[in-house]
């Protein structure tokens, strides 16, 4: 019996909402033939770290996991010790959306919000955050993490990003970057992947593709490889070594060998600037922030928020510290999906 469609059939709820890309459908199909070696010793695992190293102009240690959660707190047990804390802006995901798993995985490192203007973090209050206590009472600062695109759709520019990897090297910290929509912050700034990450101090990158159209499946790159000793042993202990690995790394394959991933990205960055306009036009919408990437937050008249719910659009609402709607543009959003949306938000 088929699952009933959603009417729109393209939502703005989350990138997390679409289906898979044809690139990654193609290569899962692919991989799909004959039998393979397990664990990560087979052909398509091989290729994809090569891609990925290729993608970053870099010799970097690349571990696959299955979700962003997983990435992002075995990056931070990789960095820091138990009495260790985590610098992260307040909206992070870290700090929000991942259930405590950092501190579970990482056995009790916890995370220290700080504040920031539009999701980012400066390196002025994180050297105020770093430096506040330093008695042995207290979590011994030990990361910080950046997330790129920010939880508020805005993006680090290379200059943010190595100013605050030189503020995290004056603190003695690691520079992690949660980079579950980084595919986005590099469509948007149209530089190099390596500006935004290891030429700016990242040491390490929670790469994501999930929400750029994989079914499933994060890479944790390491660009300082030191972090990475013993990596396979904790992937494997946090049950996040895939026997099938194969399945992980195809649709990998399939995104970067054409460079599909940044199509895609650049497509769902397109069609939030378009949203944004619209929604800018109309009386009583007011879009919040910079419409940077693909999100666009926008404080809507509740007859509108209402009205458009009732025609069947599916958003999330009380986002961010304005409490705003988020609407989020995918890869596989057309413009007429956002011109439809447009037309209802101004007929109701």
């Amino acid at each position: 019996m088929p699952f009933p469609a959603t009417e729109p059939p393209r939502q703005f709820a989350s990138d997390n909402w679409a289906g898979i890309c044809p690139e990654a459908w193609a290569a899962l199909a692919e991989a799909n033939a004959g039998h393979a070696p397990s664990y990560g010793a087979d052909a398509w695992t091989t290729e994809a770290v090569r891609l990925i190293r290729e993608v970053f102009e870099t010799e970097c240690e690349v571990h696959f996991v299955f979700n962003g959660t997983s990435a992002n707190s075995l990056a931070v047990a990789a960095m820091c010790a138990p009495f260790e804390s985590v610098l992260c802006h307040e909206h992070a995901h870290l700090v929000s959306d991942e259930c405590g798993a950092p501190g579970f995985f990482a056995h009790g490192t916890t995370l220290r919000p700080v504040a920031g203007e539009w999701g980012k973090v400066r390196p002025a209050e994180v050297r105020a955050a770093a430096l506040r206590r330093s008695d042995v009472h207290h979590p011994k600062p030990g990361a910080l993490s950046l997330t790129q695109s920010t939880e508020l759709g805005t993006v680090y520019a290379p200059e943010e990003v190595a100013e605050l990897g030189e503020a995290a090297r004056a603190l003695d910290l690691w520079l992690h970057m949660d980079g579950a929509r980084v595919a986005n912050a590099v469509a948007s700034l149209g530089v190099a992947p390596r500006r935004i990450t290891w030429e700016a101090g990242v040491d390490v990158l929670s790469l994501g593709g999930t929400k750029n159209g994989m079914p499933f499946g994060e890479a944790l790159v390491f660009f300082d490889r030191g972090l990475a000793r013993d990596f396979a042993f904790r992937r494997k202990q946090s049950g996040q070594l895939a026997s099938k690995m194969r399945f992980l790394a195809a649709p990998w394959v399939g995104m970067l060998r054409d460079g599909s991933w940044l199509r895609h990205a650049a497509n769902a960055n397109d069609r939030a600037a378009q949203l944004a306009r619209g929604l800018g036009a109309l009386p009583g919408v007011a879009v919040l922030y910079a419409r940077e990437a693909n999100a666009v937050f926008a404080a809507l008249p509740p007859p509108m928020r209402d009205g458009l719910r009732a025609r069947g659009w599916q958003f999330y609402t009380d986002v961010g510290p304005d409490g705003a709607a988020r609407l989020m543009c995918s890869w596989d959003t057309t413009e007429e999906d956002v011109a439809a949306f447009l037309r209802d938000a101004a007929a109701v």
